[in-house]
C-alpha cells in the first residue's frame, strides 16, 4: 500500500517543480514570445537545452506553442499558468496528508499487535544520538516541537542545520527553552536566527526534560534527564506513552513566557536583546555574558533603560515596555 501510492505522490510533487532555468525563460517569454532560436540568442543559451526547456513548460501548461513554423512560444499569464500550477500542487499536497493520516492511522492499529519492546528504541553515545535525532527530525512533514535543556550531545553553537532546513520547507518548529539552555546557547547565531526564520520559542524556569517530538509519530529523550552527560537516549514510537509525552509538551508551552527580540526604533538592538533576557529570568551576569558586556557595563545600560521607562523597580520596567510593546504581551497563565 505505502509503496506505490507514495512514490507515485513524490514523482507527481516533483514534476510540479520550477527550476530557477524555467523560470528564467519563463519570464523571458513574459517580456516578449519568440521562437527556440530567437529566445536562445536573448539568454545566452543552449538551443537544444531551451528546447527541452520550452518543452516542460509547455507540458506544465505555462506556455504556449504556436503551430506555425518555426514555432513561436508564448508565456501564459501568470494568473492562469501559475494559478493552475498552485492548484494542482495543492491537490498533491491533499494526497500527501490523506496518506499520511491513513499510514499514521494504520501505525496506530499495528501498534496493538506489536510487542511492546519495540516501542522503545535505546540510543547509546552522544555521536549517534545526534545523528538518531537529526535523521527524526528530517522526517517531519509538519510539525517539530522541542524542549531544551542540557546536558547536550554537542555544544550548541550556532542553529541546527537541519532545522535551518526544515524550516526553509515550512515545517514548523514551536520550542520550549530551559532557563539555563538560554545561557547556553549563542544568542544571536542560534536563538535569535531561529526565530528569525520562524521559530516559535519560549522560555521555563525549570523544564523536566529535554526531548524533541517529530509530527507527534516519534520522540527522542534522554534515559537520564539530570546526567552531566547525554549518554543514552530513547526512541518512543506510537504508544500511550508518546501522547503523554505530547500532552507534557503542551502544558509547558502554554506557561512558558514568549521569547523574540523586538526591535524597534526607540531602542538599540543591545537594549532589546536585553529586555528579551530579562524578561526571560536570566541572571544579570548571565545577560552581560550573553551581551558580551561587562557587568558593570551591563548595571549601567540597565539602570538607563529603567529611566527611560521612567521606572524604579524592574516589574515597573517590565509593565512599561509591555505598555510601549517592547516585550510580549501575550504572556502564560498565572499558575
Amino acid at each position: 500500500m505505502r509503496g506505490p501510492r507514495g512514490r507515485w505522490i513524490i514523482e507527481a510533487m516533483a514534476e510540479g517543480d520550477l527550476r530557477p532555468v524555467d523560470v528564467e525563460v519563463y519570464r523571458a517569454l513574459l517580456d516578449q514570445s519568440g521562437t527556440t532560436t530567437e529566445l536562445g540568442a536573448r539568454l545566452g543559451m543552449d538551443v537544444g537545452r531551451l528546447g527541452s526547456v520550452l518543452r516542460g513548460l509547455v507540458a506544465k501548461e505555462l506556455v504556449s506553442r504556436s503551430s506555425g513554423r518555426p514555432a513561436r512560444f508564448t508565456a501564459v499569464a501568470p494568473e492562469v499558468g501559475l494559478g493552475g500550477l498552485v492548484l494542482r500542487r495543492e491537490r498533491e499536497l491533499e494526497r500527501v496528508r490523506a496518506l499520511q493520516a491513513e499510514l499514521r492511522e494504520w501505525q496506530r492499529r499495528k501498534v496493538r499487535d506489536v510487542d511492546p519492546a519495540e516501542l522503545l528504541e535505546v540510543v547509546r553515545g552522544g555521536e549517534e544520538i545526534s545523528k538518531r535525532a537529526a535523521q527524526l527530525m528530517r522526517s517531519a512533514v509538519d510539525e517539530v516541537r522541542f524542549v531544551d535543556k542540557p546536558p547536550y550531545a554537542q555544544p550548541p553553537s550556532v542553529l541546527h542545520p537541519v532545522e535551518r532546513e526544515l524550516l526553509g520547507r515550512g515545517v514548523r518548529f514551536r520550542g520550549v527553552y530551559d532557563r539555563s539552555a538560554v545561557e547556553l546557547h549563542h544568542l544571536e547565531a542560534d536563538l535569535e536566527a531561529g526565530v528569525a526564520l520562524g521559530e516559535q520559542a519560549r522560555v521555563v524556569a525549570d523544564a523536566p526534560l529535554k526531548m524533541i517530538l517529530v509530527d507527534g509519530v516519534r520522540c527522542i529523550l534522554p534515559l537520564d534527564s539530570t546526567a552531566p552527560d547525554l549518554g543514552t537516549a530513547l526512541v518512543v514510537r506510537p504508544c500511550t506513552l508518546l501522547d503523554a509525552l505530547g500532552e507534557l509538551f503542551e502544558s509547558l508551552w502554554k506557561h512558558a513566557m514568549p521569547f523574540a527580540v523586538h526591535t524597534t526604533p526607540e531602542l538599540s538592538v543591545v537594549d532589546s536583546r536585553m529586555l528579551t533576557l530579562l524578561t526571560a529570568g536570566l541572571p544579570d551576569r548571565s545577560i552581560a555574558k550573553q551581551l558580551g558586556l561587562s557587568y558593570r557595563t551591563f548595571q549601567r545600560r540597565l539602570r538607563d533603560l529603567m529611566d527611560a521607562l521612567g521606572a524604579q523597580t524592574r516589574f515597573q520596567a517590565g509593565l512599561r515596555a509591555a505598555e510601549q510593546g517592547w516585550v510580549p504581551v501575550d504572556l502564560p497563565p498565572a499558575r
